[in-house]
């Protein structure tokens, strides 16, 4: 029993030393960040699987830091007797927590009656693949899969595809001006308080490179089409996966 005791106050004291050790180390991570971006402060500080290395997150940015501040790594963190890649693992975590902050009002959805999953999709009026995509919607619906539009022009502002997002956004009906310019309609051209500048940077701080890009509900990115039948067995596998 003695023998026990004594055990359980050395592994007590041992934690204390490490957490004093972390929050030495954290505070020589943020003196160093204050004096290289003073306007910016990390979102998070937090150590990583591998001794000495911390995790830092600003925005959607990733990077790592030894415990004194005095190296920075950038890259992938890949756990390999897991073959997890522990950086994207935090990418999914922030942009699944950035998704959850948005208001649907902001989007053009496609809803069926009763929805099982929510898929959110950067799209672009020009992209063939997005259109490809949006020809499969009804095939979506009929999944349970609401489909929630934001607009990721890829040309840019002050662009003509940007100003086709524009045009949708500011039609009286969304879903039906969507519908037309996906099938390579002309559309009036509109001009109103929107959301695709915001949308478009969200984008980008999201990772979004190209479209359609395809958020699912776990915050997971999927780059490029992909069949409305995959879709939908990947939603189900990720819902299965989260009970």
């Amino acid at each position: 029993m003695y023998k026990l005791i004594i055990s359980f106050v050395i592994a007590i004291f041992c934690v204390q030393i490490a957490s004093a050790g972390e929050a030495e180390d954290i505070a020589n991570i943020n003196e160093r960040l204050e004096k290289l971006v003073p306007q910016d402060k990390p979102d998070s500080i937090r150590p990583t699987a591998i001794n000495g290395m911390y995790e830092v997150v600003f925005g959607s940015d990733i990077f790592y830091a030894s415990g004194d501040g005095r190296y920075v790594f950038q890259g992938a963190v890949v756990d390999l007797d897991t073959n997890e890649n522990l950086t994207e693992t935090t990418r999914t975590e922030i942009r699944k927590g950035l998704m959850g902050k948005l208001d649907e009002s902001e989007m053009i959805v496609f809803s069926p009656k009763k929805p099982r999953h929510t898929l959110t999709v950067f799209t672009d009026i020009d992209c063939g693949y997005c259109r490809k995509l949006h020809a499969e919607m009804d095939e979506l619906n009929s999944y349970g899969v609401e489909v929630r539009y934001m607009m990721f022009p890829r040309s840019g502002p002050n662009t003509p595809s940007f100003q086709k997002a524009v045009n949708v956004w500011c039609a009286k009906d969304q879903q039906i001006s969507m519908t037309k310019a996906k099938a390579g309609e002309s559309l009036p051209q509109a001009n109103c308080d929107n959301p695709i500048a915001a949308q478009f940077n969200l984008g980008q701080q999201l990772g979004v490179t190209g479209t359609p890009a395809l958020l699912l509900d776990d915050g997971t990115l999927l780059p490029g089409y992909r069949p409305a039948k995959d879709l939908a067995a990947m939603l189900d596998e990720g819902a299965n996966k989260a009970k």
